[in-house]
């Protein structure tokens, strides 16, 4: 699955800028060389990371891993509805409550609920309905608070929601009303500028398998070579993903950034590991429909 992008995030910049500038040159030094970086520079990450501060304090952090808005139980019931979704085209026949509590609480199976800002419901709304032009849409006509079940760096969670009810279904559409913890500073800094067949930042946020064993992450590449790749380190307390370019070729290149999708297997369950970026020494970003988590925009 490749696709052009434009990047609004440091990382993509980071990478675009290391593709134009280092993508249709050699490896220096080698294969084996480049190899040998790649593998130190992600057990330097491991080793800061592992027993740190900032590892403290993201387990004890609300960070979400899966989509903070989910459609009703079953699905859409036709293409236009998961296209009105997916574009965010929605409109408001109805009554939005003006207030609710500034803070709610997000519980896992065991440890303390952290308690967090909630949003409103308008707010909510807005961030759900951002399109608003001429093609299917889908109508709310109405929104109460509840809870969801939701994919975070510490499990399974119960999360206040927003239950925003939709003209022809029986059951909400979704969308968390916790704000994530913000970020932990991250006790070692982004790799100085390489070769991107050495190391390159990762393009996209992470998915990862519902058994824990396995994470899907975007990479991305240039014009002149075979695709990306991605290796990983694991230890007892972090997983750290080194994505390079892989078959580099010289010779005129287009100044276009693709991404491709990668799943690497992992030999344990993620579990309450962190999850790095090699290059960035900071957490891989989660996925929502339309960017990275809230706490890596704080």
């Amino acid at each position: 699955m490749r696709t052009k992008i434009k990047s609004t995030v440091t990382a993509h910049l980071l990478l675009a800028l290391a593709l134009l500038t280092a993508g249709c040159g050699g490896e220096e030094g080698g294969h084996h060389g480049a190899q040998a970086r790649r593998e130190a520079r992600a057990r330097q990450v491991a080793e800061a990371w592992d027993g740190s501060v900032a590892a403290r304090t993201w387990r004890a952090g609300y960070h979400p891993m899966g989509e903070a808005v989910q459609p009703p139980a079953g699905g859409f019931h036709a293409g236009a509805d998961t296209r009105a979704f997916t574009t965010q085209n929605f409109v408001l026949r109805g009554t939005l409550p003006a207030a609710g509590p500034a803070e709610g609480k997000v519980r896992w199976r065991s440890g303390a609920p952290p308690v967090l800002p909630l949003t409103g419901a308008r707010e909510a709304y807005g961030s759900v309905a951002r399109g608003g032009n001429d093609g299917p849409h889908l109508t709310v006509t109405g929104a109460r608070q509840g809870v969801m079940t939701l994919a975070t760096s510490r499990g399974p969670a119960t999360v206040p929601a927003w239950l925003f009810t939709l003209e022809g279904y029986d059951t909400p559409l979704k969308r968390a009303a916790v704000a994530p913890s913000k970020l932990p500073p991250p006790p070692i800094g982004p790799q100085r500028e390489v070769s991107t067949s050495e190391l390159a930042p990762l393009a996209g946020p992470a998915e990862v398998a519902g058994d824990g064993r396995s994470v899907t992450v975007t990479a991305g590449h240039g014009t002149c070579d075979d695709g990306p790749a991605v290796h990983v380190l694991e230890t007892g307390g972090s997983v750290v993903l080194s994505a390079f370019v892989t078959g580099v070729r010289e010779g005129p290149c287009a100044s276009v950034m693709l991404r491709q999708k990668v799943t690497v297997r992992l030999a344990g369950r993620l579990g309450d590991r962190v999850l790095l970026d090699a290059f960035t020494g900071r957490p891989v970003p989660y996925g929502e429909p339309n960017g990275a988590s809230p706490s890596w925009r704080r």
